[in-house]
């Protein structure tokens, strides 16, 4: 990894290390929801008549 590209990702990995096994579960927790909340409004953007449900069973893969 080209460390000039990401100049704040050494303090991360001090920031994580510093954290207790517990807080690192809950950040990636909190990563992921963030990750799928954005995807979600990724959706919503592209395909604006989409109804929420719609959106939702796109993203499951679920179809009726």
């Amino acid at each position: 990894m080209n460390i000039k590209k990401h100049p704040n990702h050494k303090l991360y990995i001090q920031a994580l290390r510093r954290m207790s096994p517990e807080q690192r579960l809950l950040k990636a927790f909190e990563l992921s929801q963030f990750s799928k909340d954005l995807f979600l409004h990724g959706l919503r953007k592209r395909f604006p008549d989409l109804s929420d449900d719609e959106i939702k069973k796109n993203l499951s893969g679920t179809t009726e």
